[in-house]
């Protein structure tokens, strides 16, 4: 398994899980909160690749099985959230879109990917993390929570362009 900066060949692989993401929940086989034309897109992907913010983990083939964005935009939501841990904008990392493809889960990914986003934030000086998700993202929670992540608050709103979302803000100090 190897994490490493997404390269431009890597958007139709983030796509791809995207697209698999988004059939699994129109299946019912998972429930995340998000809407296929919506968010995520392949857009998503590109704008983050352009800031330089994508990360692929790559499987022992080499195909790309999970990504995420790294960054320390506090999207506009987290203004009204009440978080617990203070921390200047500049002492923040957050982690955005974490996905792994469905036919990769239970393999350790998603907390491999996590590791290495504290570990990345760390290098940066960074002393706080802070990431959400959709409150009806279970798995999502899950993951985060046996990780050490703590809920900070849930902040009803409109997000990425879908209504009725209530999202969970999560935070964890290094």
């Amino acid at each position: 398994m190897n994490i490493r900066k997404a390269v431009p060949r890597d958007i139709d692989a983030v796509e791809a899980i995207y697209d698999a993401l988004h059939t699994e929940e129109e299946a019912g086989r998972a429930v995340i909160g998000w809407a296929r034309g919506v968010y995520p897109t392949r857009e998503t992907a590109e704008a983050a690749l352009a800031a330089g913010s994508l990360f692929v983990l790559e499987d022992e083939t080499g195909a790309v099985a999970a990504a995420a964005k790294l960054d320390q935009e506090l999207v506009d939501i987290y203004a009204d959230a009440r978080w617990t841990i203070p921390a200047a904008p500049e002492e923040v990392l957050v982690l955005h879109t974490l996905v792994v493809r469905p036919d990769a889960r239970g393999q350790g990914y998603g907390k491999a990917f996590v590791r290495f986003y504290e570990d990345y934030a760390r290098a940066r000086g960074c002393r706080v993390l802070r990431l959400d998700t959709n409150a009806r993202n279970a798995a999502a929670r899950r993951l985060y929570a046996g990780l050490g992540y703590t809920e900070a608050d849930i902040v009803p709103c409109v997000f990425n362009d879908i209504p009725g979302v209530r999202l969970v803000c999560l935070e964890k100090a290094l």
